[in-house]
């Protein structure tokens, strides 16, 4: 059955105003939004996507990636059809970029998705692989019985969701796991067809809730790995996200439409990584990078090796709850959940 979507305002004539991400499409009478997921039909918005899932896996948490939240688990990962980006170098765009829904997912309530997580015995769901926010009804719904059970929730996003919709979503949502794809508005605008500041602006409300934050930059080669760019964007999230707040640059491979652009030298993470400690960032990672000493966690206090990892898997060893073992400094890990 279709079913209405939330947070859209009727306007003119048979028009509506969608107030879950930042672009705030007009949609006229029979059309979609930019994500194609959200449709008027006689004036009423239907979320044309709800509950239709197309892929669903056990994850190690450390895939998506979250370092500092329920390090060692699985989580249970649920993705669909569409984005409301349109990143040029998207690297799950079979689906991202796909809005046609005929035959391609299967229905997963969100009664039943709680269900499958909790056979699984995962510690957390995720919603993953495309877009959550253009999810928004059935990621709400979902997350609300999970936190009945005691998972932990987790949104994969590029962060271009309103503040309404994160607001929405507070109760429920536990880590926000964001791309911070660029310090630069011309890059958004010519790479994924958006903008910077809501982005910007939605981590820190996400932060002002009390979320877990954790930030991930994709570095590609010769369009966003210069030094003044990484510099100006770690500086914005010392100053407004904090130092404890754990940054992951990772290396990217061509795909999509960006074939032409060449693998990210280990090198470029490695200088990324060091000037975000040496500026104060607490916890900064490489990624896609799999036998990378930058992978651990050590304390910042008395360099104690706290989280040993390779590839995705995680190896606590230095860790007491959230306490460093050796010093006992307090380091920002989430272990449990409410």
């Amino acid at each position: 059955m279709p079913h209405v979507a939330e947070l859209y305002d009727k306007i003119e004539e048979d028009a509506v105003r969608c107030r879950v991400c930042s672009h705030r499409c007009r949609i006229g009478e029979g059309k979609s939004g930019i994500c194609g997921m959200r449709k008027n039909r006689g004036g009423t918005l239907y979320a044309e996507n709800y509950a239709k899932v197309v892929a669903e896996a056990v994850d190690p948490i450390e895939k998506k990636p979250l370092y500092h939240f329920l390090p060692g688990t699985n989580v249970y990962s649920l993705g669909g059809l569409g984005c409301n980006f349109h990143c040029t170098h998207c690297q799950n765009w079979q689906i991202s970029q796909d809005h046609d829904l005929t035959g391609m997912y299967r229905t997963i309530s969100p009664e039943e998705g709680v269900r499958r997580a909790v056979s699984t015995r995962c510690r957390s769901i995720a919603w993953t692989y495309n877009e959550p926010t253009i999810w928004h009804e059935y990621a709400k719904d979902m997350g609300n019985l999970a936190k009945k059970e005691s998972f932990g929730t987790v949104y994969v996003t590029n962060g271009y969701m309103t503040e309404e919709a994160l607001d929405d979503l507070s109760p429920m949502l536990d880590a926000f796991r964001v791309d911070l794809k660029s310090f630069s508005d011309e890059f958004y605008k010519k790479i994924c067809g958006a903008r910077l500041q809501p982005v910007l602006d939605s981590t820190i409300r996400a932060k002002e809730l009390g979320m877990h934050i954790e930030t991930v930059t994709l570095v590609i080669p010769g369009v966003n790995d210069s030094m003044e760019e990484m510099m100006a964007l770690v500086g914005w999230v010392l100053e407004s996200l904090g130092p404890d707040v754990p940054m992951h640059f990772t290396a990217f491979h061509p795909d999509f439409r960006m074939t032409g652009v060449p693998p990210t030298p280990v090198k470029t993470l490695e200088k990324i990584h060091d000037m975000a400690v040496e500026k104060g960032v607490r916890y900064v990672y490489t990624g896609n990078v799999p036998t990378n000493r930058y992978n651990n966690t050590y304390c910042p206090e008395c360099g104690n090796l706290l989280i040993e990892r390779a590839g995705f898997s995680a190896g606590i060893l230095g860790l007491e709850g959230t306490t460093c073992s050796k010093c006992g400094a307090k380091i920002p890990i989430v272990t449990d959940v409410k």
